[in-house]
């Protein structure tokens, strides 16, 4: 973001006064469209230190003004730093920590009397003055840095003069959606070009004296707008309620009371006190300190599991990592998340401290997306507008030719100005913007009959672009629930068979992992939690009882020495096996969440009468393994482990560790992750099933099938992904696979990037080391092959072989192990080859990559979620061909409407032009009869048309600017020049013509042959062009499946032939027709309509089959715009083919700089 400062100078302020005053308010007028104008005519520039007014450019390009605020701040800080104030008079505001830390930034405040914040609020956001860095930063830098350690001190609470001074720092603690008045919306509406474009319009044909079709254009707009008034406040007043939130909080102050402030007084640093019974909706980024939290994540994630939360880290090396929400989700409450279930383990009290507050949260960042959506970046919106200023300049020669022929028809001076700006209004349709969106609400609705979503309408064209779809693996192209298949046992350092039903270990550290080892927890009376643990337990038998507190004791605690968690009991004695009965319940003493970072989770357990804890560890068994003493891991670990994820099935590692003796439960809370996750002792795998959806596998052909990419991105192991690629066809049989390995720079060694062509029916290699089987020793890779890398050598690549990265980008097909934040970085690098990329996933670790995406599809059972713009309440991938129909039947509609009204506008211009030679007009009923019952009608009705069934290879056009667009406008607009011109002069050369009384204008002139024939014969044009412009195949259904389109075509039509021969009655007089005796000629009026749609119907089937064919071959081939088709390009010219396999290539400092 771009931010440059402006000082308000008193005579420029004046000299723009006068100046609004002299142009009769055109001045302010200007202003309101461009505010940024309005500041750089009344500031000079000047340093940001000093500037009043901020120009502010954002990354997408749009310019934004935001005033500088001042805020008092007395005598308060942040700190409490001992001793006297400086002495001059300086106050540093900070979080938490004294001046001295360099590390930390802090808002110095200078002022003569008093301490003064400076700030401004953009897009909700608060951006407070940093003197050390000399720039406005989000206030939410203010507590950046702070580790894990230091925010368990906040445990006391804020004293009230450090939160006063906070509260005015951070502002209050709410989500503010603006909902304006009614009457500042009519203002700004009003204010909108078009509308008052509108009105000048509505004024000039009052002048004309066309007070009946200025009154019903007047109707339809002031119902337009009041319908557009009611539903953006409609809008704005929903996302308000949904964002807005007060509640009561329980708030510690250091002296040891506890208040009950509304959370709009929330700051960061105040200590909260969460409800035993859960039942709070979080008003706050929140770090949780102390207790256990059960909270639902559907409103951010779409993700309707419920999450368990554990206390941040107090001790050992990760209490002094910084805190980071994302990194310490597992930690973190988030604001909009429902916390249904709180217990408390140590004390009496769950305990949380407030980080982030109001559009800092991550439900405010989610609001503001919505208010502040990412522009949508199409070259077709572009293009419309360049095409309506070439029709404002083919206005102005209109208007320059029809002065010159009304002078010399010795027009009034008064009636030429009247009639040249009436040229103006009908070249210019109005209407044109809102008919482009017809096709899109239309595609909308048809979607959400489907159970498909749509929260950004702009979204669905783009949809019709698609060149590539990510997808997540487990939950979207797997089924979510996974079945244990079984458990292989260790003894020694050998692998003991698969054993197919846990429930049938023998009482050991291996059954107790499977029982224990998860974070799973009981729910008015159900058990919940991640799908995996829930199979895990239930595998086993044994039964999960979360202990509850009675007079300051637990339960358990003289069956285990202390108080536990929770415990975990092996079935009743009838239902264990013979031979394994009289096992031991087991009490959980801690829980260290899984994190995709860690890539696993772990426990604390003790067994009754033992003085020592033990600690399980689960999770991805490379990651378990490198954490497991090398003695205990089985030589053929790589082996088993390809064994198993070869054929599709999900592996888990599971460790143990035997902690020694642990007096206390508050003891083993302050044991630190990193020293009980160290020299583990290995125990064998945990085998599931993760079955394929049946529809997976069709759609993903059907993608291919229709030239359309797909990747997979999934969190899982690399070996379980190339085999649901290869299920799911993603990577045919016959296809080969290149790993793409990279290492890091280390002990004075580059990066490295090897690339290792894998046999898929042996296995393939794990960039993490394992071995790996090759073809046979060929050095060349084979003609079309998959690229499978994972996040680590994907991260390595981004950071040290940035010019090779696009050409990787373009054959990758499988990434394994990838952490939410990698998904999105993808998605952005994707989108930098010039790709239009589509993800599909579940939501819950796919957000980022879901928002970053130009189509998102999340697979949710929320009717809509603000984590993507498409929400699929049909967990299947089968959404994703629908939505690309959609957009692409969307997409063609837009450019058929838009082509219609274009069209329609010339036909009205060529006859308004044609009748201003002879000094007439069309009467006022007329100009009715065409924009209303015939041009709205159709227009509206065309986009009716549903999407082809079939998904092709072709691909609609992007651009209005294109060989084949204009070539329809121009051709079209040639024909109906030529059919009206034809028809006038048809019309002089009969004997019985009569030509009209030039001596007067329209209306006094009429009715006449002229105007007469020129409205049958432009009457059936308007028709005409809505067929030839409602093209079906290959992107939509054909125009007999859009019935009522069809049957509003034959009424008028029919209406039209009517008019034309037998005009009679009111019909005749309200339009001003002459009567025509000439049957014959009638009927030669109906011929020429004949031969205009033939030719017209011609014309779009010659330049969609034929003619564009022959001017491509014509032309010399352009090289491509896109980015990655120039790669293509570049890569199938290469001699010898390229990567080279297996010849280390290392990073160089031009590698690593180069950004292609």
């Amino acid at each position: 973001m771009e931010v440059t400062g402006y000082q308000t100078r008193t005579w420029r302020v004046l000299l723009c006064h006068a100046g609004s005053v002299l142009s009769a308010g055109l001045l302010l007028l200007l202003f309101h469209w461009k505010p940024s104008l309005e500041v750089q005519a009344k500031c000079k520039p000047c340093t940001l230190g000093q500037a009043d007014w901020l120009l502010i450019r954002d990354r997408f390009g749009q310019c934004f003004t935001a005033k500088v605020l001042t805020e008092p701040l007395g005598e308060g800080s942040l700190e409490q730093q001992p001793g006297p104030r400086p002495e001059d008079r300086r106050s540093s505001i900070a979080v938490g920590v004294a001046d001295e830390e360099e590390s930390r930034d802090t808002v110095r405040l200078h002022d003569k009397e008093e301490n003064v914040l400076r700030y401004y609020l953009f897009q909700g956001m608060r951006y407070v003055w940093l003197e050390r860095r000399q720039a406005f930063c989000r206030v939410s830098v203010l507590d950046e840095g702070r580790s894990c350690a230091e925010l368990h001190l906040c445990r006391a609470g804020l004293e009230l003069q450090e939160h006063s001074t906070r509260r005015r720092i951070y502002g209050p603690n709410l989500i503010e959606v603006p909902v304006k008045s009614y009457a500042r919306l009519l203002v700004e509406e009003v204010l909108n070009p078009f509308y008052i474009f509108q009105v000048l319009s509505m004024v000039l044909w009052v002048c004309d004296a066309y007070y009946y079709y200025a009154a019903c254009i007047f109707l339809i707009s002031t119902f337009s707008l009041g319908l557009s008034l009611y539903e953006t406040r409609k809008q704005s007043t929903t996302l308000r309620n949904m964002a807005r939130m007060s509640v009561g909080v329980r708030v510690r102050r250091p002296s040891g009371e506890e208040l009950v402030l509304s959370s709009a007084e929330l700051v960061p640093g105040d200590c909260i006190r969460l409800p035993a019974d859960g039942a709070l909706l979080l008003p706050c980024d929140a770090a949780l300190l102390t207790g256990e939290c059960m909270v639902n994540e559907s409103l951010l994630t779409g993700e309707s599991v419920p999450v368990m939360k554990t206390p941040l880290p107090a001790g050992g090396q990760a209490a002094g990592a910084a805190y980071c929400p994302e990194e310490h989700r597992r930690h973190t409450l988030f604001c909009g998340t429902q916390v249904i279930q709180a217990r408390a383990y140590a004390g009496t009290d769950v305990l949380a401290v407030v980080t982030r507050t109001g559009f800092c949260t991550a439900k405010g960042d989610l609001i503001s997306s919505i208010l502040y959506p990412k522009p949508v970046s199409f070259k077709f919106y572009k293009d419309a507008v360049k095409f309506v200023m070439f029709l404002a300049v083919l206005a102005l020669i209109g208007t320059v030719y029809s002065i010159l022929i009304l002078v010399r028809n010795q027009v009034p001076v008064g009636q030429i100005i009247i009639r040249a700006l009436d040229l103006v209004t009908v070249i210019v349709p109005p209407a044109l913007p809102a008919a482009m969106t017809v096709g899109t609400i239309y595609a909308q609705n048809r979607l959400k009959k489907q159970g498909i979503f749509c929260i950004s309408p702009p979204r669905i064209n783009l949809a019709g672009k698609l060149r590539l779809v990510c997808f997540d693996k487990t939950g979207t192209l797997t089924e979510e629930g996974l079945d244990v298949w079984g458990v292989v046992p260790l003894e020694g350092q050998r692998f003991l068979p698969m054993v197919r039903e846990p429930r049938c270990l023998p009482a050991g550290a291996l059954l107790y992992a499977l029982a224990a080892c998860h974070a799973v927890s009981p729910l008015r009376g159900q058990l919940v939690g991640d799908p995996v643990d829930l199979k895990m337990l239930e595998s086993t038998g044994w039964r999960l009882e979360m202990t509850e507190e009675e007079e300051g004791e637990l339960p358990a605690s003289q069956q285990f020495g202390m108080k536990v968690l929770a415990v975990v009991r092996p079935p009743p004695e009838e239902e264990q096996p013979r031979d394994r009965k009289h096992q031991a319940p087991v009490g959980i003493l801690r829980r260290f969440p899984f994190s995709s970072s860690f890539q696993r989770m772990s426990v604390l357990v003790k067994l009754p009468g033992e003085a020592s804890a033990h600690a399980y560890v689960k999770g991805a068994p490379e990651m378990v393994a490198s954490l497991c003493r090398k003695e205990t891991v089985p030589p053929d670990f790589s082996r088993m482990l390809r064994h198993y994820t070869t054929d599709g099935f999900r592996v888990l590692a599971l460790a143990c560790k035997a902690l020694g003796t642990v007096a206390t439960f508050e003891e083993a809370l302050q044991l630190p992750r990193d020293s009980v996750e160290s020299g583990l002792s290995f125990l064998g795998f945990l085998v599931m099933k993760n079955v394929l959806k049946p529809e997976s596998a069709p759609v993903i052909h059907l993608l291919r099938s229709a030239n359309i990419r797909p990747i997979m991105v999934t969190g899982d192991n690399m070996l379980t992904a190339m085999n649901v690629a290869r299920g799911c066809r993603m990577v045919e049989p016959r296809e080969g696979v290149i790993f793409v390995t990279a290492s890091p720079p280390g002990h004075g060694k580059p990066a490295a990037l090897k690339f290792v062509l894998a046999e898929h029916s042996q296995g393939e290699e794990q960039p993490e080391g394992l071995q790996q089987q090759q073809r046979d020793g060929s050095s060349l890779p084979p003609r079309h092959c998959h690229f499978a890398l994972n996040g680590k050598s994907f991260q390595v690549v981004c950071e040290h072989f940035a010019d090779l990265l696009p050409r990787i980008l373009l054959r990758a097909t499988v990434l394994a192990r990838m952490l939410p934040e990698q998904k999105a970085q993808l998605v952005s690098r994707l989108q930098e080859l010039d790709y239009c990329v589509g993800m599909c996933g579940d939501g819950a670790n796919d957000c980022g990559a879901l928002r970053a995406a130009d189509v998102g599809i999340s697979l949710s059972e929320a009717e809509a979620s603000v984590a993507s713009p498409f929400t699929s309440r049909v967990a299947t991938i089968e959404c994703v061909p629908r939505v690309i129909r959609e957009g692409r039947c969307s997409l063609v509609t837009s450019f058929g409407v838009f082509k219609y009204m274009a069209l329609y506008s010339l036909v009205q211009f060529v006859s308004v032009l044609l009748l201003y030679t002879i000094n007439t007009n069309l009467s006022d009923f007329q100009f009715l009869f065409f924009d209303l019952v015939i041009t709205t009608t159709v227009a509206v009705l065309m986009g009716r048309t549903g999407p082809a069934p079939a998904l092709g290879v072709r691909r609609p056009q992007g651009a209005l600017i294109s060989g084949l667009v204009l070539g329809s406008l121009v051709l079209q607009t040639a024909l109906l020049v030529a059919v009206q011109v034809l028809s006038y002069f048809v019309t002089v050369s009969q004997s019985w013509f009569v030509p009209l009384n030039s001596t007067v204008t329209a209306p006094q002139n009429l009715p006449n042959y002229e105007n007469t024939v020129l409205f049958c014969v432009s009457g059936f044009q308007y028709l005409i062009l809505a067929v030839a412009m409602s093209k079906g195949h290959p992107f939509r259904e054909p125009l007999y499946t859009n019935v009522l389109f069809l049957l509003v075509l034959v009424l008028l039509f029919g209406l039209m032939i009517w008019l034309t021969l037998y005009p009679l009655g009111f019909p005749k007089s309200l339009l001003k027709l002459q009567a025509i005796e000439d049957f014959n000629f009638k009927l030669l009026l109906l011929g020429i309509a004949a031969l205009n749609f033939f030719a017209a119907f011609v014309l779009e089937t010659a330049l969609d089959h034929g003619l564009l064919g022959c001017f491509r071959r014509l032309r010399r081939k352009k090289a491509s715009k896109k980015l990655f088709k120039r790669l293509e390009k570049e890569l199938s010219q290469q001699q010898p083919g390229w990567p080279p396999l297996d010849q280390p290539l290392f990073a160089t400092p031009r590698m690593s700089l180069t950004v292609r």
